[in-house]
């Protein structure tokens, strides 16, 4: 079997209401899809992240710096492929968008492996799980959002069955050092530390005490900020903390971690090896994140979750995108023993929830079940591909 193409899918879908985390705002959700053909007539599917930028500038690192490694070569060699994306443009960086592009091919590949193979690609990898546990990932800021309707919103999940969720705090821009005023929409739906406080309360009211509650702050803090804040809401049963700091303030998050004794999460940010290296070696975080789509693949994800285990720490990794994204992370975090919760995003996105002509189903219990048909296991929905497809 050897590769033939490489093509791309550009997808756009406009809210009708944007959302915003810390620091980030979201008018819109996108997707960077990649198709691998073959001589076999199969077709890998992976995706790219695309995040902090535009689809083009991802597409083009995968069609012109990517594409010339991989025709004509076996998908198999999955490893020799992935080493060799990274050697000869490791003077674009060995992280961030290189990673980012090398991950939605590793994907494809290794779901052509799963179909040349004729295994459900969790099975390939090592097959520990056959469910997991999802958690709902959403209480976004939005709007005239304030507690009682992120405390609807919120309670809704638990009401549907989900045992964990997660919120966003942090769009503080009056705390000391915050990015957000250098970012777009600076002025949009922000709220005060004690509004964030208020945010956090409402939100395990609406839950009640059976259900774990983690909050995300998207590195919007410094430690001092951070450590005073998980003190104000140090009666509200935090799961988890994630991204309280900057990616790259590996003392500061190990700082937090240290003065804090609820879980840090993190850095979905921090894509490559070494950079996840850096944080596990230096205990700057209590569960780690990598995320398939984004830190380099299956292949390295495998890695740093090896690392992980080598620490004792559990993997969780991010998923929020695509339901490529969430189907690759799936199988992935379903081949892990220290693995098994898996972040479902709960927000408005058909390229999430009509991507597929299998959907993704959360069942009552909170649960999701890994698809048994060969590779990733899932079709495109050529409607939607044709309704959110960016000419």
């Amino acid at each position: 079997m050897r590769i033939t193409d490489i093509s791309t899918l550009k997808l756009r879908y406009p809210m009708a209401t944007p959302m915003a985390d810390a620091i980030h705002y979201m008018p819109e959700r996108t997707a960077l899809l990649v198709q691998i053909n073959t001589d076999d007539g199969l077709t890998g599917l992976g995706e790219c992240a695309a995040y902090g930028g535009s689809l083009d500038s991802m597409e083009r690192i995968v069609l012109d710096d990517l594409h010339p490694t991989l025709i004509g070569e076996d998908p198999f060699r999955v490893e020799r492929l992935w080493s060799r994306m990274a050697r000869r443009s490791h003077q674009r960086g060995t992280s961030g968008m290189l990673m980012q592009a090398i991950s939605g091919v590793d994907i494809a590949l290794w779901d052509l492996i799963g179909q040349a193979t004729k295994t459900p690609l969790y099975r390939l990898l090592g097959g520990y799980h056959e469910t997991l546990d999802a958690y709902a990932s959403a209480g976004f800021y939005a709007g005239d959002k304030g507690p009682t309707l992120l405390a609807e919103e919120v309670g809704g999940y638990a009401a549907r069955g989900f045992r964990t969720v997660k919120m966003k705090v942090g769009r503080n821009p009056k705390t000391m050092l915050n990015p957000l005023p250098d970012m777009w929409a600076p002025h949009y739906a922000t709220a005060t530390l004690e509004e964030d406080v208020e945010r956090v309360r409402a939100a395990r009211s609406a839950i009640g005490p059976a259900v774990r509650l983690a909050i995300d702050a998207n590195n919007a803090w410094t430690p001092p900020v951070a450590i005073q804040f998980m003190r104000q809401v140090a009666g509200q049963n935090i799961y988890w903390l994630e991204e309280p700091v900057a990616t790259d303030d590996l003392e500061g998050s190990a700082e937090v971690a240290r003065a804090l004794d609820i879980p840090v999460a993190g850095y979905e940010t921090a894509t490559g090896l070494a950079n996840f290296r850096d944080l596990i070696a230096r205990r700057a975080v209590d569960i780690v994140q990598p995320d398939v789509i984004w830190t380099g693949g299956i292949t390295l994800c495998r890695k740093v979750a090896a690392m992980a285990q080598a620490h004792g720490l559990p993997v969780v990794p991010h998923v929020f995108s695509s339901a490529v994204a969430t189907i690759a992370n799936m199988h992935f975090i379903a081949s892990l023993p220290n693995g098994g919760l898996l972040e479902f995003d709960q927000n408005p996105n058909p390229l999430r929830s009509e991507l597929f002509t299998e959907p993704i189903d959360v069942q009552p219990d909170g649960t999701v079940s890994l698809p048994d048909r060969p590779g990733l296991g899932v079709t495109l929905n050529q409607a939607t591909i044709d309704r959110y497809r960016v000419a």
